[in-house]
């Protein structure tokens, strides 16, 4: 398992981290689905906190792998078996999400705890074969394998210190990287992080296309297909959009050096949680104009908050990282007129005009 050249030329996914990713689109579609399901059923605060710590596991778990991949993928067979533990795991993990908004974290904990486990492995294995950077990747092994010694003591902690036990362990998760490349950076491949983060963000956005779906077969043949149109043309407007946004300009330039990295990587989470969660949202608008009817500005905002999101997180680590100007990236302007699309007589449209124009407005800045 020696170090990968982090100057590669021609690097790109594997057949083995596709197959990987094909495993956590199971954990995503049912993180959104139970997000949807909960706002439906009244208990939105409850659905909203299983679903961002269910997608802080799925995002961890997969991050961690996408990184110590680009630095030492060797492809022989104890790697490949490696990873399939993890892959277990992660379906282990998906089949235990449910139960998270609900306050059981058991099933969930366990498939977490197992991925983790395996990566603890691949750690030690770089740190015998990479000596120039052992301390690096013994720091790894040791900070992960610590932390899933908590995770396994919340299975047991008593329930009035859960919630501060709970932001502790994803606290020492996100703090544990930066104390082992602090001793050493892992020789990551740039361009071939900014093609694993891209191939993400399209699963995270197929939920969307997904609710887009569910929403034509909805309407197809029914009294209904003209009231809920503006939905769904709508949501196409902001999937499409969404997509440019992401993809508009490369961003292997903004993850040169370690603390950019970081900075970059731990926004993924909001840009990619958001984008899952348009996509739930989307399905709850459906939903609430076909049989499920949910009083006040709910639905709306269950759409135009993710979204708003969405476009905050890409303004600040990809536009202000390239250091364009406010006038040339309106971030900000462009999420303020989308919160407050909720309040106008066809909200999901309304938000996809709003983003069609801010993505036309930033290529016409940069084209002049």
């Amino acid at each position: 398992m020696r170090p990968r050249d982090p100057h590669e030329p021609g690097r790109a996914a594997t057949p083995l981290e596709l197959f990987f990713d094909l495993v956590f689109v199971v954990a995503i579609a049912i993180a959104a689905a139970d997000l949807h399901h909960g706002v439906l059923e009244n208990h939105a605060f409850e659905a909203l906190h299983g679903y961002l710590v269910a997608f802080f596991g799925i995002w961890w778990a997969w991050m961690n792998f996408t990184w110590f991949a680009s630095a030492y993928d060797c492809d022989d067979a104890r790697y490949r078996l490696l990873v399939f533990v993890q892959m277990t795991g992660a379906l282990v993990f998906a089949s235990g999400v449910s139960g998270l908004a609900a306050g059981d974290f058991t099933v969930a904990i366990s498939g977490y705890v197992m991925m983790r486990l395996a990566l603890v492995v691949q750690w030690l294995r770089a740190a015998t074969a990479d000596p120039a950077r052992r301390t690096t990747a013994l720091r790894y092994a040791v900070g992960v394998a610590l932390v899933q010694i908590g995770w396994v003591g919340l299975l047991f902690a008593p329930p009035w210190i859960g919630t501060p036990l709970l932001a502790a362990l994803i606290a020492l998760e996100l703090a544990v990287p930066a104390w082992a490349e602090s001793a050493g950076a892992t020789p990551w491949h740039p361009h071939h992080i900014a093609e694993r983060y891209g191939l993400l963000t399209i699963i995270v956005l197929g939920e969307s296309v997904l609710a887009a779906t569910t929403a034509m077969g909805a309407i197809v043949g029914t009294a209904e297909v003209w009231s809920l149109m503006p939905t769904v043309v709508g949501g196409l407007l902001i999937l499409y959009a969404m997509w440019w946004l992401y993809f508009e300009r490369p961003v292997h330039d903004l993850i040169v050096s370690t603390r950019q990295a970081f900075v970059w990587g731990y926004a993924h989470y909001f840009i990619y949680a958001a984008a899952a969660a348009v996509g739930a949202g989307l399905a709850i608008m459906i939903d609430v104009a076909t049989h499920d009817p949910i009083p006040g500005l709910v639905p709306a905002w269950s759409v135009a908050i993710p979204v708003a999101l969405y476009i905050g997180m890409l303004w600040l680590v990809c536009d202000r990282g390239h250091g364009l100007p406010l006038a040339r990236a309106p971030g900000p302007v462009a999420v303020a007129l989308t919160l407050l699309t909720p309040w106008s007589p066809a909200p999901v449209l309304t938000a996809g005009v709003v983003l069609v124009l801010y993505v036309a407005w930033r290529g016409r800045a940069r084209s002049t």
